[in-house]
């Protein structure tokens, strides 16, 4: 009776203390996720930065020609919201620094192209979220491609389309 209550109580307390390698699990789950939350981080501050230059070139046209306000200020604003939206949740800088995305032109005198310009602008900002979307995680993936309709969307509106 004693020898089958001690191998009963080391059963018990061998599958309570575990073979360590569940230590090891934890530690390796707890390192893929703050690995995950860093590239989210990443992907997002690159992200919000494409939309944060395109609401900078959206300012430029407006400066030169504030006759399209009327036209170009929801747009504007909607980037404007997109950059917000994109921002990583954290305050503090990925470990690497976005690219920023290559300006595009607003010296354009003339509105026309200005516009043609902006749209441009739009789709490569489209574009960028698209790509981005590969590498996202479900959320954000969602918010990517939301952003990046309403960045197409935009584009057709200044006229870009078709």
């Amino acid at each position: 009776m004693l020898a089958v209550t001690g191998a009963a109580a080391a059963g018990v307390l061998a599958g309570c203390l575990g073979d360590g390698s569940e230590v090891g699990t934890r530690g390796s789950a707890t390192e893929a996720s703050e690995t995950a939350a860093r590239a989210e981080a990443a992907l997002r501050a690159t992200a919000s930065a494409t939309s944060r230059a395109l609401v900078t070139q959206y300012d430029a046209v407006l400066a030169m020609h504030p006759t399209l306000r009327d036209r170009l200020a929801p747009l504007r604003d909607q980037a404007a919201q997109h950059t917000t939206a994109l921002a990583p949740a954290s305050t503090a800088a990925p470990s690497s620094s976005p690219a920023a995305p290559a300006a595009v032109s607003t010296s354009a005198s003339d509105a026309d192209e200005a516009l043609k310009q902006l749209a441009e602008a739009e789709r490569r900002t489209s574009d960028a979220q698209l790509a981005a979307l590969a590498t996202a995680p479900p959320e954000l993936a969602r918010l990517l491609a939301s952003v990046a309709a309403a960045n197409a969307g935009h584009a057709f509106l200044l006229g870009g389309g078709a």
